[in-house]
């Protein structure tokens, strides 16, 4: 395989935080993708897009623990674990913007998420996108622009 995997560990984890809502379950994730990759190389075809491939795998993988998820539940809603919360507030601005950039892309409904992260954060292309998320060039398109629109309401200080 002439493609490095390794090289692409880091749009992986950019876009597993994107999936996932935790740290910890992005870094599992991304982890399950590798090793899906590793097992399914023969599968993979010289000279396509090895970004893609891997990003279509996370996607799959994230799809499938969610399914498995909704039936296995496990522990409470009420559970103490949830409720901690850090005792000290971070004091750069930056850091508190980038916090309210992904309490609003978590708010944001999944496939509108899914596309801003490919097209925004991570560089793909339309097309490349439209690939990894199996829909139309012009769904990518429009969720983008949708997506836009809704972190710039979000983000944009009420009038």
């Amino acid at each position: 395989m002439s493609d490095d995997i390794l090289g692409y560990i880091p749009a992986l984890r950019a876009y597993s935080r994107a999936l996932c809502r935790s740290v910890p379950d992005a870094e599992d994730l991304v982890q399950e993708t590798l090793l899906r990759a590793i097992e399914n190389v023969h599968r993979y075809q010289q000279g396509t897009n090895m970004r893609a491939w891997l990003f279509t795998i996370m996607r799959n993988r994230f799809l499938t623990n969610c399914r498995k998820s909704a039936r296995e539940r496990t522990g409470a809603a009420e559970c103490v674990s949830g409720s901690i919360k850090a005792a000290v507030k971070p004091g750069q601005d930056w850091h508190m913007q980038a916090r309210e950039m992904q309490a609003a892309l978590r708010e944001m409904p999944a496939h509108y998420r899914e596309a801003i992260v490919l097209v925004g954060a991570l560089g793909e292309t339309y097309l490349d996108a439209a690939r990894i998320l199996d829909c139309d060039i012009g769904t990518i398109k429009s969720r983008v622009n949708r997506a836009r629109h809704l972190l710039h309401n979000a983000l944009e200080p009420a009038l």
